[in-house]
């Protein structure tokens, strides 16, 4: 078998970093992927919130090969026009005022702190250089994301990290207002913390931290590399909380399947990063700028509307199913605790069984959808997780 063949010398050759389900992915067209022997799965993953348009979206396929046709890299010595026309269109679409490009949400995460960094050095000296995160956050895995990542479980065998971090609990502002000590320049969260279970901050802790930095000038980072660009049903989660920090980054779903970061900074802060403060090979890179693009301009107002709408069906339905305690989460970023005893890794293995790929997200299960999903796809997933869950 083909499929036996291709995890064979995966195996061998590839660096045993990743626990990978027994599945070979060979092709993809919309929400749905196939094995080498043609099993069909229902992709309720897109590439962990990559695939926002689902696989080979028929505009985002001839946007690629159209720029990879035409000009393919050139370096950032140079002006290309894809690179300017995505970052005109996300600032107008977010109230920014200014994108760097990378190449993931690492990156994205690593080009924020610094900019957050340079701006508090320049307008309070070197002394102001801590970034307080959250627990249970999670931030990227370079050693600087690595220890805004505020997981102890992350923070074993690569030290000494970086230092001037620290780590507050998610939703207690004394906590945070308590560690704003003199020395801090930063706040950095996420307003659902995916990799730690799908949870989303209460709307007034939100608040109260927004106001507390803009009375101390301390830089609010958002990073919404997962909740961002339509997966929420906001093309920023930031529009649910009405919140307008200084920096948001993104990558994922950005991209629609090629890898891109992006921070997108306010004047404030934007004005402080001059040539040499920051760089990246492939940041901007054409093919993935004309990706993104099309990424954005499928992203219209109907399009939004059925994401809130699928996500609302899904959510209602997957309170219906045996054994589920609580849905939690934004829009299409889901996660679902179980009664005790249930494994959320069993869960998922069964469903893959079953033809249905998901997540989890520590001892919850987690779904990312692309977001083209339509009624009969929520239906089909509720149909396969109702059958899967009555056999616990």
């Amino acid at each position: 078998m083909q499929t036996e063949k291709v995890i064979k010398r995966d195996n061998k050759y590839v660096l045993h970093t990743y626990a990978r389900s027994q599945v070979v992915l060979a092709e993809g067209h919309g929400m749905t992927a196939a094995d080498p022997e043609g099993k069909r799965y229902l992709d309720f993953t897109s590439g962990i919130g990559v695939n926002s348009l689902g696989y080979c979206h028929p505009a985002w396929v001839q946007a690629v090969c159209d720029q990879a046709a035409t000009l393919q890299h050139t370096s950032n010595l140079y002006y290309t026009a894809p690179c300017g026309k995505l970052a005109k269109k996300l600032c107008r679409r977010t109230g920014m005022d200014a994108v760097f490009f990378g190449n993931s949400g690492a990156e994205a995460n690593e080009g924020a702190i610094k900019a957050a960094r340079k701006y508090s050095t320049d307008t309070y000296g070197a002394a102001r250089n801590k970034v307080i995160t959250l627990v249970n956050s999670f931030h990227g895995r370079t050693l600087a994301t690595l220890t805004a990542t505020g997981q102890d479980v992350f923070h074993q065998y690569f030290g000494p990290f970086p230092g001037n971090f620290a780590y507050v609990p998610a939703g207690d502002f004394s906590a945070l207002r308590d560690a704003a000590d003199d020395t801090v320049c930063a706040v950095m969260l996420e307003l659902v913390q995916g990799e730690g279970g799908v949870v989303a901050l209460d709307a007034d802790y939100v608040a109260k931290v927004a106001e507390f930095c803009k009375k101390r000038d301390l830089v609010l980072i958002v990073d919404e590399v997962q909740t961002g660009v339509g997966r929420t049903g906001k093309f920023l989660a930031c529009e649910h909380f009405d919140l307008h920090p200084d920096i948001v980054t993104l990558a994922k779903g950005l991209g629609g399947g090629l890898p891109i970061g992006a921070v997108l900074m306010t004047a404030k802060v934007a004005e402080h990063m001059g040539p040499g403060t920051h760089g990246s090979t492939f940041g901007g890179n054409p093919v993935v700028c004309a990706g993104a693009l099309a990424v954005l301009d499928a992203m219209d107002e109907a399009f939004m509307d059925n994401v809130l709408t699928q996500a609302a069906r899904l959510r209602t339905g997957l309170k219906t199913l045996p054994h589920v305690t609580e849905v939690s989460g934004l829009g299409l970023m889901v996660g679902i605790a179980f009664e005790d005893g249930i494994k959320a890794a069993d869960v998922r293995a069964a469903c893959e069984k079953e033809g249905l790929l998901v997540l989890t997200a520590k001892t919850r299960l987690r779904l990312l959808p692309p977001l083209i999903l339509t009624e009969a796809d929520v239906d089909t997933a509720l149909d396969t997780l109702r059958t899967v869950l009555e056999k616990f």
